[in-house]
């Protein structure tokens, strides 16, 4: 389990260095006034050709909003359950680690999203319903790889029936695909937001795998006393 959540961590700090790395090439390279109203976008001219290319597909849009509404739900899921162990056990210390590691994970993709929304990257390729708004990196593929991505990894540890765990999976990962490619067709984000909140996700949800495989040997030595 140690290589496990050793090989977790390095896969987190690996996604890291390339979110940052990326984040700077958007502001950096190929940088042209191609959004709305003027607005200036990075990698201008594979985002400019790639949204031509696709155009805006207002289905999309809206699938992808209701698979963001599942997302939401899996977090809400386990916040349910983490309160419950915690009523239950009169302290919020005795919830299980992964829980609260859990909970920690939603907190920070929350955390991510204010800040890029208070520090915007690029704006929408589109202006929709509340005028210009920050587009990277794209939070309905950010909230669903990593609250998705995240409640996997925990709900293959306490589903013990392969059978069921193993559709549960092809759901979840169904859900993720529709979003990340939805969210690109839609034409609401430029393709770099898409890669960008992958590559985001990548980081939340290795660091978590990793945590998950530090704690496993311990879950297992509490369920056998």
């Amino acid at each position: 389990m140690k290589k496990k959540a050793r090989n977790g961590f390095i896969l987190s700090g690996v996604f890291t260095i390339v979110s940052i790395l990326f984040l700077i090439l958007i502001k950096t390279v190929d940088v042209q006034p191609i959004g709305p109203e003027g607005t200036s976008v990075g990698f201008a001219t594979i985002n400019g050709a790639l949204f031509k290319l696709i155009g805006t597909h207002k289905l999309w849009y809206y699938i992808t909003e209701v698979c963001g509404v599942i997302a939401i739900l899996f977090a809400v899921l386990f916040a349910v359950i983490g309160l419950l162990q915690w009523v239950k056990r009169k302290s919020l210390w005795k919830v299980d680690k992964n829980i609260l590691a859990l909970g920690e994970m939603f907190l920070l993709v929350i955390a991510l999203y204010v800040i890029f929304d208070k520090i915007p990257v690029n704006y929408r390729p589109v202006v929709l319903d509340e005028g210009i708004e920050p587009s990277f990196p794209s939070t309905h593929t950010m909230l669903s790889c990593c609250i998705i991505g995240c409640s996997l990894i925990e709900l293959s540890q306490i589903i013990t029936n392969k059978k069921t765990l193993g559709i549960i999976q092809k759901v979840c990962i169904g859900i993720i695909a529709v979003t990340v490619i939805g969210r690109f067709i839609s034409g609401v984000h430029w393709f770099t937001d898409i890669i960008g909140g992958v590559l985001i996700s990548g980081a939340i949800v290795s660091l978590y795998y990793g945590i998950v495989m530090q704690i496993k040997p311990e879950r297992k030595r509490r369920k056998a006393s």
